[in-house]
């Protein structure tokens, strides 16, 4: 039955790129996927059936759900860690594409329990190998030609979907401003979806407690102001007005250097750095592009000798997941918060 359900599904996408002049059908959620999840889930994995069927939407896609999925694939490090915080590994069939080295050590034997399809995006095949019943991305990459294939064409082969709203794909549905609150509306929507939704409350409370710490211990202080350097050596790339690491910035109490700009991120000059003269670096750690790498970069060219950052050596490491929309970007304003202030929290 499983091998049959496959070569359906096969074919089924192929027919549906083919056809690409056909009228777009409107998703609704696929029939029920008999199939046992890869992980028995236990007494206190499972989930409150009292509330189905639930309809949640989705960067305008609406899904009406009869009972909570139980072979989910993750795509991008935000949404795995997402599912594994509200604990539902026992739900998950496969995950793929980590930005970091690893998830938070306090999620990892969670992820250990669970399949990695792919090392990066899976290919279509590799995905319906897994038979998803839903597909869980922070970026909308995932659902592109090369990866999971669009969220209309999943919808038409019984696989339903959710993709984070900062990455909606339609501009317009995406959020003017990245905050917490937005954030702790998505964590709600994947508990209303798994029926886990007390869990989510308190995932969320639990939150934005730190939060309300971080900004206590913090207390009244004058914001110093943060370069936020994500990646390139000659065009840097920082965050801007309205994205994840502004999110961060205003969290742990500082001041975001390109505030001015629109946008989550923006390609700026390293003469506006230098003219701007930043008091702290924030330095994004990611696979292609290390920390190490950027403040070897700082510190050996004489042209930024004059930041004040970089005389002081004011560099604070983050990990690049932690500017993904997710919950770790709690952590990631408490490590930044640290580095900023590090005699308020010894």
């Amino acid at each position: 039955m499983k091998d049959q359900l496959y070569l359906v599904r096969i074919f089924a996408l192929l027919c549906l790129f083919v056809l690409a002049a056909c009228t777009p059908v409107t998703p609704v959620a696929g029939p029920a996927v008999t199939a046992e999840p890869a992980t028995a889930a236990t007494t206190a994995d499972a989930p409150d059936s009292s509330n189905f069927p639930v309809t949640v939407t989705s960067c305008g896609i609406e899904t009406t759900y009869e009972a909570p999925p139980t072979r989910a694939v993750t795509m991008n490090q935000a949404a795995t860690e997402i599912m594994l915080a509200l604990g539902l590994e026992g739900h998950m069939v496969g995950t793929a594409y980590l930005d970091d080295e690893a998830v938070l050590p306090e999620w990892q034997a969670a992820y250990e329990s669970v399949p990695v399809i792919a090392d990066e995006y899976p290919s279509q095949e590799a995905l319906f190998a897994a038979e998803p019943d839903f597909v869980f991305a922070a970026y909308r990459s995932a659902f592109g030609d090369e990866a999971a294939g669009s969220r209309t064409q999943l919808a038409e082969l019984g696989i339903n979907s959710y993709l984070l709203v900062t990455s909606c794909e339609e501009a317009s549905l995406r959020p003017a401003k990245i905050t917490f609150d937005i954030l702790f509306a998505e964590i709600r929507a994947i508990g209303q979806i798994f029926g886990v939704s007390e869990r989510a409350e308190a995932l969320i409370t639990e939150m934005q407690a730190d939060l309300d710490n971080i900004r206590t211990v913090v207390g009244e202080v004058e914001p110093p102001t943060i370069f936020w350097f994500d990646s390139g050596d000659d065009a840097p790339y920082t965050g801007a007005c309205c994205g994840g690491p502004a999110m961060l910035i205003e969290a742990a109490g500082a001041e975001n250097l390109f505030a001015d700009l629109p946008g989550s991120w923006a390609d700026v000059t390293w003469e506006e750095v230098i003219g701007r003269n930043p008091q702290v670096i924030v330095l994004a750690d990611a696979t292609w592009s290390t920390a190490q790498e950027k403040i070897d970069l700082l510190n050996n060219n004489p042209a930024y000798a004059s930041i004040e950052a970089v005389q002081e050596q004011r560099f604070v490491t983050i990990p690049f997941g932690a500017t993904t929309y997710g919950v770790r970007n709690v952590e990631g304003a408490l490590t930044l918060a640290r580095g900023l202030y590090p005699d308020k929290f010894e």
